[in-house]
Order: structure tokens, then sequence, then C-alpha cells
């Protein structure tokens, strides 16, 4: 290549890395506008436990929601925000809290992560196993599940409390955090942080697959052995009402576990292609695939609320309702206002 051609490719990624953070400037500021009372609603929703789900989904599916709203607070809007419109949060340069943000948001990460991994195992144990469904996909399975993940996750990112020093930065490169250590120690910290990815989302990815392909293979096996039996017989109807019942809980299951894989695909790929790159410098990545990265990861913590609504019936009722109902209150207050003025109007 010659440098004519690394001047040309240069600039087109310079351009398009200009194109990204404008889009990242009305992209971002209204993905927390959508995502905090879509989660927060979804949260209401599922605490009154009206969905028609068990006790068990219902633990799983609340736990999550609490913990993408959680990522939505302290990486959208105590971060992402911050750092596109940086003459606006200057003051947070005062407020020396960036190590133990760093520690909060990659824990709220985590759990977001490792809830969705222990949902997934969770419906696959009740597809394929039914003896083992009876003792593990129950309610106190489900909350000690919850409780160990998120005390593990708290734990394990301690680390970024010493790593990181607790001044912002306002850049996404490594972090939003400066480091706290010399030059000498970068390299060791660099694994750590490759050792972090690897652990979240590169090992939730291989689970979730796994565990998607065994269930769809026990699918299609089942699925031809209770045929042949519909088959033998004749007085049997055609409509199998636990076949449909599995059939809800198994799009629910793909649909909660696929939106993971397809939105965190390109964080993933560039998170570790980053750390690579700073241990060894043989290639760089450009600026622009991180952000695409980021965005999809992002979009991750609002797009579970439209895939209940897409699969539950109940919870589309449910929604509706709670988004309705301060109309409702609104339109019969007025209502009563209204009604209370023409009753004094009327006195003589």
């Amino acid at each position: 290549m010659g440098l004519s051609d690394a001047l040309a490719w240069y600039q087109n990624v310079l351009r398009i890395r200009f194109i990204f953070r404008d889009v990242e400037r009305i992209y971002f500021p209204l993905l927390a506008a959508v995502s905090v009372p879509l989660n927060v609603i979804t949260i209401v929703i599922l605490s009154r436990g009206k969905c028609g789900l068990s006790r068990c989904v219902t633990g799983y599916l609340l736990a999550m929601a609490s913990a993408d709203l959680l990522v939505v607070i302290f990486d959208v809007i105590w971060r992402h925000i911050p750092i596109l419109f940086r003459e606006d949060f200057l003051f947070l340069q005062d407020v020396e809290v960036c190590n133990i943000h760093a520690a909060l948001l990659f824990a709220s990460t985590d759990c977001s992560v490792w809830f969705t991994v222990a949902f997934t195992f969770d419906r696959t144990v009740a597809i394929c196993n039914q003896k083992l469904k009876v003792k593990y996909c129950s309610e106190k399975t489900a909350a000690t599940v919850v409780g160990t993940v998120t005390v593990l996750s708290c734990f394990k990112n301690i680390i970024w409390c010493f790593m990181y020093n607790r001044t912002y930065r306002f850049v996404n490169d490594p972090m939003f955090c400066g480091i706290e250590f010399s030059d000498p120690k970068l390299q060791l910290w660099a694994s750590l942080e490759l050792a972090h990815y690897a652990v979240t989302p590169c090992a939730p990815f291989a689970l979730i697959l796994l565990l998607n392909i065994f269930t769809v293979r026990h699918i299609l096996v089942s699925s031809r052995a209770r045929s042949r039996l519909q088959a033998h017989s004749k007085g049997e109807s055609p409509r199998d009402p636990e076949m449909e019942s599995r059939r809800r809980s198994i799009i629910l299951l793909f649909a909660v576990s696929g939106n993971f894989i397809v939105l965190w695909a390109v964080f993933t790929v560039t998170a570790i292609l980053q750390q690579i790159s700073h241990l060894d410098m043989i290639f760089t990545v450009p600026d622009y695939l991180p952000d695409l990265g980021f965005m999809l990861q992002l979009l991750s913590c609002s797009t579970n609320t439209g895939i209940y609504a897409v699969t539950q019936s109940k919870f589309r009722g449910q929604f509706k309702n709670v988004v309705t109902y301060p109309i409702c209150l609104l339109t019969k207050l007025t209502k009563q206002c209204v009604d209370g003025g023409r009753l004094l109007n009327s006195r003589p």
C-alpha cells in the first residue's frame, strides 16, 4: 500500500468516526430516554406476578430487567453521554469517583450477562430434563442463583477500584478513567482486562450457544418421538397441550438468548481484538468498530421488554394497563374538576 492509499484509508476512517460521533450524540440520549422507563415499567409489571409466568421465570426476568436498568444508568447516562457532551459535564472532573464508577458499571454488566446465562440454563433444564426440572426450576433456586451471581460479580469487579484512578478522562480508550499504574505494569493490567473480557462476555457466549444447541437437539428428537406416538394413536386430538406449553417456553428462551448473541457479537470481537492489540501492538482496531459495539451492546438493555411483549400476551395486557393508567387517572381527575366547576357555577 502506497503513501497516498494509506492517507486515503486514514481519511475514510476519520470520516466514518465523525459520522459515528454525530449518530452517537442522538442515539445515546434517545436510548437513555427510552430504556429507563421501559425497564422501570417491566420491573413493576413482573413484580406484580400477573403475567402468567412461573415464579422461577419471573425471578430471572426481574433480575435481568433490574440489571439492565443499572447498566443504562452507569454506562449510558453516566459514561457515554458525558463523553459525548464533555463541555456540559466538566464538573465530573472534581468528583473523583471514576474507579468506583468503573467497578459498579462492570458489576452491573456482569450481572446482566450472567443472569441471561442463568435464565437460559434454567429453561434448558425445564425443556430437556423433566426429573431435574422439579428440583431445580423453583423460586428458591432462582433466588439463590441470582444472589450468588450478584455477589460474585461485585467481588470480581473490585479490582477496577485499584486498576483505575479516581479522575475522569472523558474518553473510551481503553476506559473512561486514567490508569493508576506506571508503564512497566501496563501489560500486566492489559492481560487482566483480556481475562475480564474472556469471562464476560466470551464465556457466556459459548455457554448460551451450547445450551441452545443442546435444547434444539432435544426438541427435534422429542418432536419426532411424539409425532410417531400420535400417528399410532388414532383417537388422540391433533392439538398437543404439552407441546404448546413447550413452544411458548422455547420461543421466550430463543428470543432472549438470540437477542444477547446478536447484539453483543460486535462488542465481544472488538473488545478481544483491542486487548490483543494492546499486548503486542501488531495491529490496531478502527475507532468506529468499538463505537458500533457499544451501541449494539447497550441496545440489548431495552430490547427485552419488547421480547416479553411479543412473546407473552399477558405481559402485553399488563404493559398496556401500566402505560394507560396515568392517562386514565389524569382524564378522571380532569373530568372531576370540570364537573365540580360546573356544580359550583350552577349554584345560585
